[in-house]
This record gives C-alpha cells, sequence and structure tokens, in this order.
C-alpha cells in the first residue's frame, strides 16, 4: 500500500473509534434518522442553521466504522457552510465514493480519505448515510431516509 493510503485508513480508523461530534445538538434547527439495514447503520444528524449558514453539525447512532467516520468527519466539514455549498460538497463526495477520484477531490479535504470506498459497493451506502440524512434534516423531510 502507499503511503498516501495508509494515511487515509489512519484518519478513517481514528474517526471511526474517536468520532467527533458526536452526541445530541442542543438548540438543533433540523434533524434527520437514517438507515441502512444491510449493515445495521443507524444514526441521527442534527443541524443548527443561522439564516443559510449551517453553524453546528452533529450526530448520534450506532454503525459500523465506515458510516461513523463518514458523520464525524461530514459534521466538521459542513460547519460554517451555505446549503448551497453543502450540497455541492454531498455531490463531489458522492462521485467519489460511488466512482472514485476525479482529480478534483481538493475541496473534500480530509473526506478524500474515502476515495478507496468506490471499490466496495456495500459500503458506499455506509459512508453516504450521514450525507442523505444530512440532506433530509436540511430538506425539513420527516420520515427516516434508508440506502434501501
Amino acid at each position: 500500500m502507499s503511503e498516501l493510503t495508509d494515511l487515509y485508513q489512519e484518519v478513517v480508523l481514528d474517526h471511526g473509534k474517536r468520532p467527533r461530534n458526536f452526541g445530541p445538538l442542543e438548540g438543533a434547527t433540523h434533524r434527520a434518522e437514517g438507515l441502512n439495514p444491510l449493515c445495521g447503520d443507524r444514526l441521527t444528524v442534527y443541524a443548527k442553521l443561522d439564516g443559510d449558514v449551517l453553524s453546528d453539525a452533529r450526530f448520534e447512532g450506532n454503525g459500523c466504522a465506515i458510516s461513523k467516520a463518514s458523520a464525524s468527519m461530514m459534521t466538521g466539514a459542513v460547519k460554517g457552510r451555505t446549503s448551497d455549498e453543502i450540497d455541492g460538497l454531498f455531490r463531489k463526495f458522492h462521485r467519489l465514493v460511488t466512482e472514485g477520484p476525479a482529480g478534483d477531490e481538493e475541496e473534500l479535504g480530509k473526506l478524500a480519505a474515502f476515495r478507496g470506498v468506490h471499490e466496495y459497493p456495500t459500503r458506499v451506502k455506509c459512508a453516504s448515510l450521514p450525507w442523505h440524512a444530512l440532506r433530509a434534516a436540511l430538506a425539513g423531510k420527516g420520515e427516516p431516509v434508508t440506502t434501501e
């Protein structure tokens, strides 16, 4: 394995074992639940919007290391962004995990650590679940989102 691949694996494992932004969010203005029935991932994403800017995001729940790491890194990456910026970040991340690197991942920062997920189709759902839940929360959808 390359040093870069090793570094990416370390980042994902670290966030999976010690997730950041974990726990409920006091004063959340939006929330949504996500479920991956195949893997058993179940999480709730909380968001606090100030106008159109996401001032804070957190999550809680249980899941595999990939879903926890994705939620941990996502909640850090979206803070301070507008809904449109978050949607653009989601599209880049989703393309990365479904199709692989396209050479324009610099905006993803540490989220690029998920570049190898596209090689494992069942893991794509784990990595993308928090993002789908965040988008549902921001859209005000009440029903849980699922990867199925």
